[in-house]
């Protein structure tokens, strides 16, 4: 089965849209959801539903720090980001808050590990940002594959059996095999919020029979989800990341 692997929403409806029609086009058979469904963007509401029709035919959704901060406390994000979850606080009713806060932080099936951030410390929300926290995060989990989120630039991560870790950045559309030898640590990018210099969505396909992990570069129309962030008067800097995907 293909199982699509998306995160970091960050309610951009028009990136959401795209990712999952390129997803089905694709032959998905599974969504797996890994956090962040709201902050940033203009549509946090519609974007929370969509997830929430999604779990409710099966698919699985996990808890981001942005839909933590939402129903708890912004402390520790920085002025930008906290100014957009206080926005984001007024736009949001009693059942998507429940759905949120309902959401667990981590699945693990099969051998594999998904989380949104890291494995060591969950809910601590720390990034893997290189080779050293990357080796950490490899270290704290006795999976084979880890995938996680939160970071919104794709990498790639494998220790091999003397424990050395190698980074690669992938590349899109291009198959690459997880082979059992190694252990993996894929960082999937973003849906609604590229920090890679790259404006298109991001997200992953999984060949769950063959290993085979596949990183996707959506287009979308960059250009809507940016004016709505103006007109909803969120922070300007919060459109122009969106145009320039940075």
């Amino acid at each position: 089965m293909r199982i699509a692997l998306l995160s970091d929403i960050h309610a951009n409806r028009e990136a959401l849209i795209a990712c999952l029609a390129h997803a089905e086009q694709s032959g998905a058979g599974r969504y797996i959801f890994l956090g962040d469904y709201v902050g940033y963007g203009a549509d946090p509401g519609w974007v929370v539903d969509r997830i929430m029709a999604y779990v409710a035919r099966g698919a699985t959704a996990l808890l981001g720090n942005h839909d933590a901060a939402v129903l708890s406390s912004s402390h520790g994000m920085n002025a930008v980001a906290a100014e957009a979850i206080a926005w984001t606080r007024t736009q949001l009713n009693d059942e998507q808050r429940d759905f949120l806060r309902a959401l667990p932080v981590k699945l693990e099936e099969h051998g594999r590990l998904f989380v949104h951030a890291n494995p060591w410390a969950p809910t601590d929300w720390d990034y893997v940002t290189g080779p050293s926290t990357a080796g950490r995060a490899l270290q704290a989990t006795d999976a084979r594959q880890t995938f996680c989120g939160h970071v919104h630039r794709p990498a790639l991560y494998h220790m091999t059996a003397t424990g050395k870790v190698i980074e690669f950045t992938p590349v899109a559309g291009i198959d690459i095999p997880l082979a059992s030898s190694r252990h993996w640590l894929a960082v999937l990018g973003s849906v609604g919020q590229p920090r890679d210099h790259n404006p298109a969505a991001s997200y992953a396909l999984l060949d769950d029979a063959h290993d085979v992990l596949t990183y996707m570069r959506v287009p979308y129309d960059v250009e809507a989800a940016a004016r709505k962030v103006r007109a909803a008067g969120l922070p300007i800097a919060l459109a122009e990341r969106l145009l320039q995907g940075f």
